[in-house]
């Protein structure tokens, strides 16, 4: 466990060099022009120079905190997926071991409490950015706090993916990449295309994958009498996986221009099919009690497969009724399958015959339609002069979304879940009506209040005919203001108070059980290892909000800011584990973990960034570019005993260090980045708890710029690979269970062709 005082030697290292860079790079002397480093190609010095301070202004100009990651940031580091450019960023946090995190999260908030938008739509279930790759992306906008437009199924705060944009100038760019990582080859091809035909612009973008992975893990599960002390059960489980995962990804954006005014047309296709094939194989050593008082296996072996096919259609249609007032309509057609199979096979040492069989075939199928319009209206200024103009902003939202599970279950032939159907729904609808008014008062004094109500019925399937409806609506007022001391000074106070809420997932309204394999059924599973069931009666999550920051922009496009929230939740959703009688276990009782509505919990939290070049820091000094950022988090759940009755999945900390240098009279650029969060301790229930281990992943890039149109990249991933571990403890009236798993993660290298063809 990582010492208790390291946040606060971290904290107290990081004010501190953000304090010197800050008085230096107020005292010295203008920072001269990016030219001045090394000589580059005509045109290409205005290009990047412009993007960057493009990013900068628009953060800095915006009235509701936003932090702009534009295509030179992208770039840069050249990411294999956006998954590694999100990692990087403030406040922002991957879970699980190296290399094989899920989506996003801000704030160190689970998996929900971040709103994930493509282009401004919602990123729907089962999609991972992961399969996104940074050539498709234009830019990426992160808000700490909602506001009216961007919708407020935002907790945590929204990440909103641009993909890229059609251009005036042509673009086509071909990417060539082979990864290896544990010896497991990954070939991937990507290609970017921009182009313009008289009034129409576009850009198509391909990617195709082949992915292979090893991945390896040991548990260890104990149980110990409360009484005597003693160990009662004690099992060891090791297990051996190779993965591939193959996919293609089609996206394009087709703008039409209607007239000299702004009037656009625009399509956005976009297709995602992956399938995978997964191979395991698994053993198991029991050493209490001996192997004959239980029926166990000594050996197995599990092969899934999985497909999963997104396809969804966009469209914005922009008008401008009058000089000042401009219509924007919305909408959106989305559809996505997927299905599994899973075979499992246990076995005793020496005997050809499994022991036990079991099968489990799913099949999901989920359609989404949206709608939107949106009036603007200028009521002063001038959009030409940003800081300058008043805008009223309002709008109507439409969402729908149905979701259909078919899951059949079998044991050695047995239909386990017989009297749930095989075949479940539910659904949701999602009305919303909103208005803001966005006012720059005075060259010091920016306003943004907004007004948003939402209405969400959703209906579940309780798997016995029964489908329970739930109608629920929020009204969430936001209000931003954006203060400037001195117009003439580069800093700037930021004061944000919001509602907020997290609505459940249509899966979650699903009461079919997953079982989980490791114990059979008609046995005591343990209470690490539950089966899993929706509840069809979860009610939203409710939150009020106030952020607090402060930025100092420096010259040459650098920034310090500090960011503190708090958040005060309601109606908090968490998994529930506890011991049922259930309809598939006649024979004995399960413990089934279900999502439930808890009670009340806060969370607050310090955010602290900074960016800017070493020679601001210090004179004469190499022009490396630093970035580093610091975030410190805290919460409480209400009616859980402490210490560490904290928010799921929320880490008491997260940090970035990076830096990346352009040699001179060199074609190389380098660069390195290292991100970690410290081990920590959640107290889940007076009864249950889990813990994660410290990760630390390092990762570092070298660019040869052989010409202005080639490139060659090497990246090094997770360079210095440590072992994860997790583990859970569950504290039953007579017993301590308790399971712990290791985890190894590996060292990923990639090389990369780069062409601009």
């Amino acid at each position: 466990m990582p010492c208790p005082s390291l946040p606060r030697r971290a904290l107290t290292a990081f004010v501190l060099a953000a304090a010197s860079a800050a008085a230096q790079a107020q005292t010295a002397a203008p920072a001269p022009a990016p030219a001045a480093s090394a000589p580059v190609a005509a045109g290409q010095e205005v290009q990047i120079t412009g993007g960057r301070v493009a990013d900068t202004d628009q953060r800095r100009q915006s009235t509701a905190a936003k932090i702009v990651i534009g295509r030179e940031e992208i770039e840069k580091f050249g990411d294999a997926t956006v998954g590694e450019v999100l990692r990087r960023l403030p406040g922002v946090s991957t879970p699980g071991a190296p290399g094989r995190g899920g989506p996003p999260r801000m704030r160190g908030l689970g998996g929900g409490y971040t709103q994930l938008l493509i282009d401004g739509q919602r990123v729907p279930p089962g999609f991972s950015l992961e399969s996104l790759t940074p050539e498709q992306v234009e830019r990426i906008e992160v808000l700490r706090a909602p506001t009216a437009e961007t919708g407020a199924r935002a907790i945590a705060g929204t990440i909103n993916i641009i993909t890229r944009e059609g251009l005036r100038r042509r673009l086509n760019d071909l990417r060539m990449s082979l990864a290896v990582e544990d010896g497991e080859l990954t070939p991937g091809l990507f290609w970017t295309h921009n182009d313009s035909r008289g009034p129409l612009t576009y850009n198509l973008s391909a990617g195709l994958f082949d992915n292979r992975r090893h991945s390896s893990s040991e548990t260890v599960d104990e149980s110990q009498d409360l009484a005597t002390g003693a160990t009662v059960l004690h099992q060891q489980t090791r297990q051996d996986s190779q993965e591939r995962r193959q996919g293609l990804n089609l996206g394009g954006r087709l703008q039409w221009r209607l007239s000299e005014n702004g009037d656009q047309l625009m399509l956005m296709p976009n297709l995602f099919t992956s399938k995978s094939t997964t191979a395991r194989r698994f053993s198991l050593a029991q050493s209490v009690p001996p192997p004959p008082a239980l029926p166990l296996y000594d050996l197995g072996t599990q092969n899934n497969e999985n497909s999963f096919t997104n396809l969804r259609l966009g469209t914005q249609w922009r008008q401008r009724l009058t000089p000042a007032t401009r219509l924007e309509l919305d909408g959106g057609l989305g559809q996505w399958r997927a299905s599994g199979q899973t075979e499992r096979s246990e076995f005793r040492a020496g005997q050809a015959l499994a022991l036990r069989q079991a099968q489990d075939d799913s099949h999901s199928r989920e359609r989404s339609a949206n709608l939107a319009l949106k009036l603007s209206s200028l009521l002063g200024g001038d959009e030409a002069q940003p800081g300058s103009e008043h805008n009223l902003v309002g709008g109507i939202e439409a969402e729908s979304v149905r979701r259909v599970d078919e899951r059949v279950s079998l044991q050695d032939g047995a239909d386990l879940l017989t009297d749930f159907g095989s075949n479940l729904q539910a659904s949701s609808l999602r009305l919303a009506a909103w208005a803001q008014d966005e006012w720059s008062l005075t060259p010091q004094w920016a306003l943004h209040a907004g007004l948003r109500w939402e209405g969400i019925t959703t209906r579940g399937d309780a798997g016995d005919g029964r489908r329970p409806r739930n109608e629920s609506s929020v009204w969430t007022p936001l209000v931003h203001l954006l203060w400037k001391p001195d117009p003439k000074v580069r800093d700037q106070v930021r004061l944000s108070l919001t509602r907020s809420y997290r609505a459940p997932a249509v899966s979650q309204l699903i009461a079919r059980p997953v079982i989980n394999n490791r114990d059979p059924v008609n046995t005591l599973n343990k209470p690490g290892n539950p089966d899993s069931a929706g509840n069809p009666t979860l009610r939203p999550e409710l939150a009020r909000g106030i952020d607090l920051a402060f930025e100092r922009y420096l010259e040459g496009g650098g920034l310090i800011s500090a960011n503190l929230f708090y958040r005060e939740i309601k109606d908090l959703m968490r998994s529930v584990t506890e011991l049922e009688t259930v309809s598939w276990s006649p024979q004995s009782q399960r413990y089934v973990a279900r999502p439930q509505n808890i009670g009340k919990a806060s969370t607050t939290g310090i955010e602290l960034e900074a960016k800017y070049r070493l020679d601001q820091l210090v004179a004469a000094a190499p022009r490396i570019e630093l970035r580093h950022n610091l975030s410190l988090y805290r919460s409480r759940v209400q009616g859980i005993p402490g210490p560490d009755n904290r928010l799921d999945s929320q880490a008491p900390a997260s940090a970035n260090l990076g830096a990346d240098y352009r040699l001179r009279g060199a074609p190389f650029t380098l660069g390195a980045n290292v991100n970690w969060t410290p081990g920590y301790r959640t107290q889940q229930a007076s009864d249950r708890a889990t813990w994660a281990s410290i990760k630390t992943i390092w990762d570092a890039f070298v660019l040869w710029t052989v010409n202005p149109e080639t490139g060659l990249r090497l990246l090094a991933n997770n360079l210095a690979p440590r072992d994860y571990a997790s583990s859970t403890e569950f504290v039953t009236a007579t017993t301590r269970d308790s399971s712990r798993t290791l985890n190894p993660s590996y060292a990923n290298w990639q090389l990369r062709l780069e062409l601009k063809l």
